[in-house]
């Protein structure tokens, strides 16, 4: 299968637009979050997806700073990443890339699909990185893909503790430097 990393153009984000509540559906069962009285997981008032895909436009007016790439096999979506940079991350100063947001619709799972999504991605943002995970075991598939993934991509030289997140509470948060397609330095290295 060939896997493809792909920073998701204007004219493509229709695309993410499509996938994105397939993801909000997957995390209700984590998060234990219902949809509102419209049908749509928000919390507000929100009535249609076309409204909650408006709230994504940020990720392409800021480019170099945002970045929202859509994941491919063979050809077809198969997933997103959104990746932040400052100021657009609750990470500390000294964190260079936050992953915002990884789904992969449920065909592509378990099949090397986010491995190599996360690699790509890893090697055109070379740094230290920040992934935030909800840390109840509801989301244990989750936090297994970081663990598994993460060993294998930075040689086991990456950091897991719990912290809070100002958004979401606290949270399994996983660090590591990648550095030209590989893990340098110590996980917490700067």
């Amino acid at each position: 299968m060939k896997i493809e990393l792909q920073l998701c153009s204007v004219e493509d984000k229709f695309i993410i637009n499509n996938i994105y509540p397939l993801y909000l559906h997957d995390l209700s069962e984590i998060w234990e979050r219902k949809t509102n009285q419209y049908g749509v997981f928000e919390e507000d008032d929100t009535q249609t997806l076309a409204d909650q895909n408006r709230v994504f436009d940020i990720w392409w007016e800021h480019p170099g700073v945002l970045f929202p790439y859509l994941i491919k096999a063979d050809g077809l979506p198969a997933g997103l990443a959104f990746v932040a940079t400052a100021p657009y991350m609750p990470c500390p100063d000294d964190i260079d890339y936050y992953l915002n947001e990884f789904f992969l619709l449920r065909h592509y799972r378990g099949k090397g699909v986010g491995e190599e999504a996360l690699r790509q991605l890893f090697s055109q943002h070379p740094g230290h990185w920040e992934i935030h995970t909800n840390k109840t075991d509801r989301n244990s598939r989750a936090q297994g893909f970081y663990r598994r993934t993460l060993a294998v991509l930075t040689n086991g030289g990456f950091a897991e503790e719990t912290g809070p997140n100002p958004e979401a509470g606290e949270m399994t948060i996983y660090r590591f430097r990648y550095e030209n397609g590989e893990q340098t330095d110590t996980a917490l290295d700067r």
